[in-house]
């Protein structure tokens, strides 16, 4: 598959308005994903993940702005498109399945209703073209198609919805999946099989995955790359392997300490002392420095750079970049 990127993120900065003044939900963000790479994006809620996917997406919600910064898919800079342009690629080349998304069916119509108008939303009145497709999506998704596509939103289980909006999102075959919490919602059980079914759909189609979520074990067991996320920033980036095998950020190693270990002692849990900062009024420096065991005088003035430890190893943090 090589080392092409299929997305490129530089300098990229949302800002919510609110009352008090711009809120940056996502701050001076870079980082590109490699086509055909399962890249999980991790943080506490309020990190600005959604923000960020809903921003590759063009689809921020009202009184959102993208300030500044590039979004390149493929060379073409999506910031720079127009709406009609930006149809052309939402679905057909990027698709986005929704945090919440049990809730996005509706219930008055049929499976089958929804993958025909969503067809037809982007160009494809074929009806026939569509079911097949749909059929053919159902099946690699371990669902029954004949009962699923003819029954109603409310006939199916949450893990069953969750797959029919995979399936949606896959009617076109998009070239990048971003997925917002997927399991959310779900039980043990059912959370294990959609994990199970995307590493699967991403070994038989080598679709480029975007996976966003609070769950940092979900990420070391799906995940090729991970980015760390606090606060809008973008704390840690690189393989998982390296990044979970040797942390180097403070914040990656208080997430990974918040991981229970079923054989392990159960006292060496932590959770992360602190809660997310104001970001209309962020403390100076380093973001993540009120909360840090780490911190240091320098911490609290200068915002630290994004330094490459190694090759495809990014920290933002003043332990490294000092060095």
């Amino acid at each position: 598959m090589g080392n092409e990127h299929i997305l490129e993120v530089k300098n990229l900065v949302v800002h919510y308005l609110t009352a008090r003044g711009p809120l940056p939900a996502v701050n001076d963000v870079s980082f590109s994903i490699e086509k055909g790479r399962i890249v999980g994006v991790v943080g506490e809620s309020g990190s600005g993940k959604t923000t960020l996917a809903l921003a590759i997406l063009r689809q921020l919600p009202r009184l959102t702005r993208i300030h500044k910064g590039s979004v390149m898919f493929y060379g073409i800079d999506l910031v720079k498109l127009s709406e009609k342009e930006m149809n052309e690629i939402r679905w057909k080349k990027i698709s986005y399945v929704p945090q919440a998304a049990l809730n996005a069916l509706n219930p008055t119509m049929k499976i089958i209703d929804h993958f025909i108008e969503t067809g037809n939303a982007h160009g494809i009145n074929d009806k026939k073209l569509i079911v097949e497709k749909a059929v053919e999506i159902m099946k690699m998704l371990n669902l029954e198609s004949e009962r699923v596509l003819y029954g109603y939103p409310h006939e199916l289980s949450g893990g069953m919805k969750q797959r029919v909006l995979i399936a949606l999102s896959m009617i076109f075959e998009p070239e990048l999946l971003i997925l917002d919490e997927p399991t959310t919602a779900l039980d043990l059980l059912t959370q294990r099989l959609i994990l199970d079914l995307i590493k699967d759909l991403h070994r038989r189609t080598h679709m480029t995955v975007m996976f966003i979520t609070h769950d940092i074990a979900t990420i070391a067991d799906i995940a090729d790359d991970v980015i760390v996320m606090y606060a809008g920033k973008l704390m840690e980036k690189g393989d998982v392997f390296t990044v979970f095998k040797n942390p180097h950020h403070p914040y990656t190693k208080a997430l990974m300490s918040s991981i229970p270990d079923l054989t392990g002692d159960i006292n060496k849990m932590r959770s992360i002392p602190g809660s997310l900062p104001d970001l209309i009024n962020p403390p100076s420096g380093c973001i993540f420095h009120p909360r840090c065991p780490y911190a240091f005088e320098k911490c609290k003035r200068e915002e630290p750079p994004a330094v490459e430890i190694k090759p495809g190893h990014v920290v933002s943090c003043w332990l490294y970049s000092e060095q």
